[in-house]
């Protein structure tokens, strides 16, 4: 009962955070003290450099000499993620992940550098029930390889990558991995469906494939409700995994979003079952400047292995990006 009582008083902060976001005006960029801002401003500024800088400077070395000035999609990202779960010890993380995106290697050829592809990333379970997919160890899946990329608009055709490579620890594992999306608007509405599938090959995991369907329409200008199915299955655990979400998400101003969500996450060998359920509510805030942001997420399980009885859950998130160009709150 005593964690019964803490996660319901943490939703109803998590909702009174959301409330206050709402009806308040937001006039700077950030909710730091001075101090800390003096502090964080450097630092951040000076690693954004150097991850750009050693993006460009890796891709001018095999490219040309736009190098210099080709947008890049390179980021580093830095997380501390605190999770609490009804029954389970107290667990925190720190996570790291990066990419390298060297876009002038070729016109449509790209070398890319990136730490735990989504592929190591463990089954839906594991994925769906956290904030954040980064890991401490990822460098353990640092990925190098050729990225060969398609020129056709998904808008009418289906958008084709091919991809190979190496991952880089001893023994050396090589990869291939094929993806194709497509969007489609539905009748010129304002429903929009869009595929996004995955054919994976890791020497030392075997091989996986993945499709995810995302079906979603804005209510109204702050709104927007989508519906996502995915199916994944891996060699390593050879059984089919499914889940689906209902997500209602709302921008209450430029800098905070909620997002309420139920789901299924099951599996099926002979037959389907459902291993388990769940009800979200997530506030993201953007607390310093488009680049620093917190997470506060409660949840309600109803597991398979606990009889279906409600578990309760929490997670907590800290996250910072290292890039020249960030977006607002996302989702």
């Amino acid at each position: 009962m005593k964690g019964l009582r803490t996660l319901v008083a943490m939703w109803l902060v998590t909702l009174g955070l959301a409330a206050h976001a709402d009806i308040s005006e937001v006039d700077d960029d950030s909710d730091l003290p001075a101090w800390a801002e003096k502090q964080l401003g450097p630092f951040h500024a000076r690693l954004s450099r150097w991850v750009e800088s050693t993006s460009r400077g890796i891709d001018g070395f095999f490219g040309t000499t736009d190098a210099l000035t080709v947008n890049t999609d390179s980021y580093l990202r830095l997380s501390q993620e605190w999770d609490w779960r009804e029954g389970e010890p107290f667990d925190q993380d720190l996570g790291a992940r990066f990419r390298l995106d060297l876009p002038t290697t070729e016109e449509r050829l790209r070398l890319i550098i990136e730490s735990e592809p989504d592929e190591t990333r463990g089954t839906l379970a594991e994925r769906e029930s956290a904030l954040t997919d980064d890991r401490a160890d990822s460098l353990g899946s640092l990925l190098v390889g050729l990225n060969r990329l398609g020129d056709r608009d998904k808008t009418r055709h289906w958008n084709t990558r091919l991809g190979a490579g190496i991952k880089l620890r001893l023994p050396l594992e090589p990869y291939a991995r094929l993806t194709s999306q497509r969007l489609w608007t539905l009748e010129d509405g304002p429903w929009q469906l869009h595929s996004d599938n995955r054919l994976s090959w890791f020497n030392g995991d075997g091989y996986s494939a993945r499709t995810r369907w995302n079906l979603g329409r804005p209510l109204d200008d702050s709104r927007h409700l989508r519906f996502l199915t995915n199916v994944q299955w891996r060699e390593e655990v050879d059984h089919l995994e499914f889940s689906q979400t209902v997500e209602l998400n709302r921008h209450l101003n430029r800098r905070s979003v909620l997002r309420t969500s139920g789901g299924v996450i099951g599996e099926s060998g002979s037959r389907p079952v459902i291993e388990d359920s769940y009800l979200e509510v997530r506030f993201r805030r953007d607390i310093h400047k488009g680049y620093t942001f917190l997470d506060v997420a409660p949840s309600l399980h109803f597991p398979r292995d606990a009889d279906r009885d409600p578990r309760w859950a929490l997670t907590l998130r800290l996250e910072m990006y290292f890039r020249r160009h960030i977006d607002r709150v996302s989702l």
